[in-house]
């Protein structure tokens, strides 16, 4: 039963299959065991590959069914076409097309697999990219922000420096009043004189104005900090919402990408490997000679060839004697007076009837 299924998969003709030695069945069993294989290892590659995409294992194991289905009829449709003939550069130039889709088809089969072999390393390259990115992205994100932090940030610099500015003044104007009260500057006078009161009262007055600009910078700084505060809120909301963009990167292509940067040698021979599997019925079949079931197939073949021939020919035949038949037959008819005399009454009689029907007609219309 086994053997059958996989005859089968060869695409070779059962009946004639059957009739031949144990042998040439075991020849076609082997390659429709390699047909079948192939389709199954395709079934796996695209699930898995369909699976990093769709990330669903029902969407990637139906995905994954049809392709198996559309790889294995290729091949036994590959397999099944290649016909023996005499000369090998014939059979080689006949299966290349073939041989070209067998590669192509490898590619796609063997890429997946090698995706899910080397998962490990892809996955590393992946976290480093995607770290790389997280840094990318938050650098990126802050450029627009930090100008504006910058900016408020000097404002408040500016604020600060203001009522330093008016501290330190104020400071010397405190230290006016009391070398004046020492007698150490200004009039030289000690003690408190009408100099000393109205340099207090400058003091005084700087003073005063001093806790009203610290006062009232104090709540623009306080403002300006709830600015700050909420651009800061602001850039880590945007950064934690683009996170999920960038942790979602591990898609198929990315993962193609990922596997680019590996090593290429062990991908090579797994590629290798999954070409010379693709490949091996039509290499085994352009290999082997020339069977009892490529004998059968073409005897089977020219008998029907030679009798479309037959057919062809015979109909050709029978049509070029028919046409000769008619020609002389009515040749000689034409040359008959009774027949010229029968259609030129028959004519007469057509004639006579229009010409009644014509008169008719116009006796109706007046």
């Amino acid at each position: 039963m086994l053997q059958n299924f996989f005859m089968l998969c060869s695409g070779a003709d059962s009946t004639i299959l059957k009739s031949c030695s144990e042998g040439e069945q075991n020849k076609y069993a082997g390659i429709g065991a390699t047909v079948f294989f192939t389709a199954v290892m395709a079934f796996i590659a695209s699930s898995y590959a369909l699976y990093t995409v769709f990330d669903s294992v029902v969407a990637a194991v139906l995905f994954g069914l049809l392709w198996g289905l559309l790889i294995f009829n290729l091949d036994r449709f590959i397999v099944s076409t290649i016909k023996k003939r005499n000369s090998f550069a014939s059979e080689l130039l006949q299966a290349t097309p073939r041989i070209v889709l067998a590669v192509i088809i490898a590619i796609v089969i063997a890429k997946p697999l090698e995706m899910k072999i080397f998962e490990k390393e892809i996955n590393q390259v992946l976290l480093e990219e995607k770290n790389a990115m997280t840094l990318a992205n938050k650098e990126q994100l802050a450029l627009q922000y930090t100008p504006a932090v910058e900016k408020l940030n000097q404002a408040i610099a500016d604020l600060k420096a203001e009522v330093a500015a008016q501290e330190a003044e104020t400071n010397a104007l405190y230290d006016t009043y009391i070398t004046e009260a020492e007698g150490t500057a200004g009039s030289m006078l000690l003690g408190k004189g009408p100099v000393y009161a109205e340099k207090r009262e400058k003091h005084d007055a700087a003073l005063a104005e001093l806790q009203q600009l610290k006062e009232a910078n104090a709540m623009k700084i306080s403002g300006i900090e709830s600015q700050i505060s909420a651009l800061e809120v602001e850039y880590a909301d945007v950064v934690k919402n683009s996170q999920p963009i960038i942790d979602g990167f591990d898609g198929l292509m990315a993962r193609i990408t990922a596997l680019e940067k590996l090593p290429w040698l062990p991908s090579f021979f797994i590629f290798l490997l999954f070409l010379a599997i693709e490949t091996s019925p039509i290499i085994a079949k352009l290999l082997a000679p020339k069977g009892e079931y490529d004998l059968k197939l073409e005897d089977e073949e020219s008998a029907i060839k030679t009798w479309v021939a037959q057919k062809v020919h015979q109909r050709k035949q029978v049509l070029a004697t028919d046409t000769a038949l008619n020609e002389k037959i009515y040749g000689e008819i034409a040359e008959e007076e009774a027949v010229y005399a029968h259609k030129k009454r028959k004519a007469e009689e057509l004639l006579k009837l229009q010409a009644d029907a014509f008169q008719e007609m116009q006796i109706k219309s007046l």
